[in-house]
């Protein structure tokens, strides 16, 4: 059964991205697009196939037809919108990061509860094959016990974007730095005792560029660095996944969230094993998958507690560095 959807906003994640995949996935109609400016939303209609465009998010939420929203706003308005999405009786898919503090995620986690609807963070890269792969060879014990983690993921071209004004949630933490910690959170299962980092920060008061270190209850320890600032006029990006283990290393190039073939290295007692993994389009995959809790109850991939430790560990990073 396909489940009607609605898009609350026209922001490029959305146009390039989370509306492909929702074209993809088997579970879903594409029903509404609500943006502020009429053409916009209008155009969207046109591109994509919407049934329906409206002008302003409030009219789409009052659809009845309207099952699920997708909402790809700025950071700083998620909070405000997915709670009103789910006080409007609707499944809500919030683009990451979803909230700005652990506070704010509660706060939705308990509305989405209070309204019996579900609400998932769209951590798109997380639903991908690729991902699990990585988990069954570590859980299969081919490098070993884990005992350090190391990510990275620095790109380029923001000179003129939301993400580098502070009032809208912006900084290379909340849009880089939370795949990292998703990364080595998804892969660790032990809560941090120590965090630090260190930041750079631009004019505007946000980061461009940080990097920390993490200590786990099991032992485990993890590095990270992100940033805005992989040159100008470029589309250069560089992403790197390395976990060492007791007998060996898993290394991993691919950038985050892609699809097609990909593969990683695994190093272990003197043996060289590339793994390939076909991946789906993650977005097409993380829309299907809400589609099952709603119609068949299932748990959400990127869980409420996944969530929430997440937003915790985000919590302490920006507080460390004095962004908070």
């Amino acid at each position: 059964m396909s489940i009607k959807w609605g898009v609350l906003g026209t922001a490029d994640i959305a146009k390039g991205c989370t509306i492909p995949g929702m074209l993809k996935a088997d579970n879903c109609e594409l029903y509404a697009i609500a943006g502020r400016n009429e053409a916009k939303a209008e155009s969207f209609k046109t591109t994509f196939g919407f049934k329906k465009a409206y002008v302003g998010y409030e009219a789409l939420l009052a659809d009845s037809e309207v099952k699920a929203v997708y909402i790809p706003l700025p950071n700083s308005l998620h909070c405000e919108w997915v709670i009103k999405a789910l006080k409007a009786g609707k499944h809500v898919l919030c683009e990451k990061p979803m909230a700005l503090s652990v506070d704010e995620a509660r706060l939705m986690y308990k509305t989405a509860e209070e309204n019996n609807v579900f609400l998932m963070e769209a951590f798109a890269y997380l639903h991908s094959p690729y991902v699990q792969s990585l988990k069954d060879d570590i859980n299969s014990g081919i490098i070993g016990d884990i005992f350090y983690i190391d990510t990275a993921f620095v790109t380029q071209g923001y000179e003129e974007d939301i993400r580098i004004h502070k009032e809208l949630g912006g900084g290379a933490i909340y849009d880089l730095g939370c795949y990292c910690t998703t990364m080595i959170l998804s892969l660790i299962d032990s809560e941090p005792t120590f965090v630090k980092a260190c930041a750079q920060f631009n004019e505007n008061g946000v980061d461009t560029f940080s990097s920390g270190i993490m200590a786990f209850e099991n032992g485990i320890r993890a590095s990270w660095n992100v940033g805005m600032v992989l040159g100008k006029g470029t589309n250069g990006r560089m992403d790197r996944l390395y976990i060492h283990g007791s007998k060996g290393i898993i290394r991993s190039d691919v950038e985050y969230n892609q699809f097609g073939e990909l593969s990683y290295t695994i190093e272990s007692q003197g043996k060289i094993t590339t793994r390939s993994v076909l991946a789906r389009q993650n977005y097409a995959l993380e829309v299907e998958q809400l589609g099952r809790c709603i119609e068949n109850g299932e748990k959400p991939h990127v869980s409420a507690e996944f969530s929430l430790r997440n937003a915790k560990v985000i919590d302490r990073i920006l507080t460390d560095i004095g962004y908070k």
